[in-house]
């Protein structure tokens, strides 16, 4: 179990605030801006985050 619930959670980012500071700390960004990017991209898939993220550098 912890192999595939590892993989499922790579790709994906949560709403938990440890899972957006780390996205925000890989990022250089703050988690407020996670947070807009996946409202933003209407998704939760961290491709689409770091994708919509690297657009607004």
């Amino acid at each position: 179990m912890a192999k595939k619930g590892a993989k499922v959670e790579r790709t994906f980012v949560s709403e938990q605030p440890h899972e957006l500071k780390y996205e925000a700390k890989k990022e250089g960004t703050t988690p407020k801006k996670v947070e807009a990017a996946k409202k933003e991209t209407g998704s939760n898939k961290r491709a689409a985050v770091e994708k919509k993220l690297e657009s607004k550098k």
